[in-house]
């Protein structure tokens, strides 16, 4: 039996053969490289890629130069220009895409104006008790405000009080006590910053005197400063009194005592409860009345003599319907420009001096 030492199990083939003999060749061995080869090439890729950024304008480089720009050799570059990448420029006709909005201006503080107060703090009483003792002492009241709601026992007093003196009485809202004062218990009260003076005291200070009663009425004026004048350019003419309603009008304020200038002083004020009646109770002591209006007749040409009392009205609404019904006469005052009324203070004092020239 023969023995073959190089016996192999597996059959020989004729690939075989030939790839031991250094004859035979597969497919793609020669696209094949060692992993030794394979590292050599991607160093040298990189070193390429390194060697790209320094020669711009390479076919295939992604930091390729612009068309029409060409780059010195001297001077390497090193990333893209300022220019290379301009923004376009905004179209008139629409916003920029990627512009915000500009911020919203933080809003301001509301304004609130503080209360006003007409009134000195020692002419301002709050609290039931110090109002009730002023009523009962005689003091002097321009009004009174109350709260609305449900009052006890002792406001419902206070109020009866206040009532029966003649005083004015105003249902408010408790918030506008609030804003005055935060001490009130639902009940504030305006003192006069001058005592009132009776229409029988001015007529007894004439009589007195040897003179015709010279007195000056006023009928809706709402302006303290007004008032303060008025009672100044009376004390001047030498008017006996001055004549103020209880309702629409206002009292002695201390805004109205200050634009006096000290001629409170000298001039009596009355307040009455009626206007009319009042003007009723003068012609029966045989006073004339004489009442400024647009339709009357001129100053200049009106005889001011004798006892006599001068109406003058608020500067929009003028003298009041009635109080001209009891008038015995209406006087106006010329205009020439194209305003068509005065100031009350000017007008009163005009008239108050034309009627002081005709007295005298």
């Amino acid at each position: 039996m023969a023995f073959y030492k190089d016996f192999t199990k597996k059959k020989m083939t004729r690939a075989d053969h030939l790839r031991s003999e250094g004859k035979w060749e597969e497919e793609g061995t020669r696209y094949r490289k060692s992993a030794t080869q394979q590292d050599k090439q991607r160093r040298e890729n990189d070193q390429d890629r390194f060697d790209d950024r320094k020669r711009p304008g390479k076919p295939g480089n992604r930091f390729d130069a612009p068309k029409g720009r060409e780059f010195k050799k001297d001077k390497p570059f090193d990333g893209p220009r300022k220019n290379d990448f301009k923004k376009p420029a905004p179209r008139p006709d629409r916003p920029e895409r990627f512009d915000r909005p500009a911020p919203k201006p933080a809003p301001k503080p509301e304004f609130r104006p503080e209360p006003e107060q007409s009134f000195a703090p020692e002419n301002l009483l709050s609290g039931r008790n110090p109002i009730r003792e002023a009523i009962k002492s005689g003091r002097d009241i321009e009004k009174l405000l109350v709260a609305k709601g449900d009052l006890s026992g002792t406001a419902k007093e206070i109020i009866a009080m206040a009532k029966e003196r003649h005083i004015p009485v105003q249902m408010v809202e408790r918030s506008r006590l609030d804003e005055i004062t935060p001490h009130h218990q639902g009940m504030l009260a305006f003192a006069s910053a001058y005592r009132y003076y009776d229409v029988e005291d001015m007529l007894e200070e004439a009589k007195e005197k040897g003179e015709a009663p010279f007195l000056v009425v006023l009928d809706g004026v709402t302006d303290p400063m007004n008032l303060g004048a008025i009672i100044r350019t009376a004390a001047c003419v030498g008017a006996h009194g001055v004549i103020v309603p209880e309702r629409r009008a206002v009292g002695l304020t201390p805004s109205a005592v200050k634009a006096s200038a000290g001629a409170i002083e000298t001039v009596k004020v009355a307040r009455v409860t009626n206007l009319t009646r009042t003007l009723e109770m003068l012609k029966k002591q045989g006073i004339w009345l004489y009442a400024a209006d647009m339709d009357g007749e001129d100053y200049r040409k009106v005889n001011f003599s004798g006892p006599m009392a001068l109406i003058v009205g608020a500067e929009g609404e003028g003298v009041s319907r009635l109080v001209l019904e009891a008038s015995d006469f209406t006087v106006s005052l010329p205009m020439r420009g194209g305003v068509g009324s005065l100031n009350a203070s000017v007008a009163a004092g005009i008239l108050m001096y034309a009627a002081m020239s005709g007295r005298e």
